[in-house]
């Protein structure tokens, strides 16, 4: 388990949270977008960007002059957030009205990753995440690719997650209001692969596709 700080400690429906690293993992795995929050000369900033995981870090890249990636690689202090929505929960009253969702919270500095067979093999893992058994099949990346590159690796040591499931609650004396309540499930999935049409490309032309259907 996460060890609990002050700025992750459950104040609102304590419930639903969790510091269990393998909750943590399996919501930032699924999550193909999370939000990276850092303090820019006095001010907020928020950057949506892609991640992925190898083990208990959360990487990230991207190119040199990216704004985020300077502010990662300089150590400054993040907040990372990742939500998945499961469903859209209806009550019978609007107070109760809520969502189903699975979200990670992480606190901390990131560290640049300077190792080129260290960047190649954790980039190879992105794009897997992107489309399983994909790194082996694209040209691989080259010297002046990494180097243009920057990998940030951020450790799972400060975070938590927090989800909700289930039905509406409603209040006793709404149960006989005359409308519909229940739960809108909400799904991310992969649609029809689209070929771009040029080269070899297409490995469909073979019977292939390049994507995994299943939902994510």
């Amino acid at each position: 388990m996460l060890a609990r700080t002050d700025r992750t400690t459950f104040r609102q429906r304590p419930q639903r949270g969790s510091f269990d690293p393998a909750v943590i993992a399996a919501i930032l795995d699924e999550a193909l977008v999370c939000t990276v929050a850092f303090v820019e000369d006095g001010r907020p900033v928020g950057i949506p960007t892609t991640h992925w995981r190898m083990g208990d870090r959360v990487l990230f890249h991207g190119g040199q002059g990216s704004r985020l990636a300077k502010a990662m690689a300089a150590g400054a202090e993040l907040c990372i957030t990742a939500t998945l929505v499961d469903g859209m929960v209806l009550a019978r009253s609007a107070f109760h009205h809520s969502m189903n969702y699975r979200s990670v919270v992480l606190f901390g500095r990131a560290v640049e990753v300077t190792d080129p067979a260290e960047k190649e093999a954790a980039f190879a893992a992105l794009i897997d995440k992107l489309a399983p058994g994909r790194s082996a099949a694209v040209r691989p990346v080259t010297a002046k690719e990494l180097a243009a590159t920057r990998l940030l690796a951020l450790a799972i040591t400060e975070g938590s997650a927090k989800t909700r499931s289930g039905p509406p609650v409603d209040d006793e004396a709404d149960i006989s209001w005359p409308v519909w309540a229940g739960v809108v499930p909400v799904m991310q999935a992969r649609g029809e692969p689209v070929a771009d049409g040029g080269g070899e490309g297409a490995s469909s032309s073979r019977g292939e596709t390049p994507w995994n259907h299943a939902s994510v």
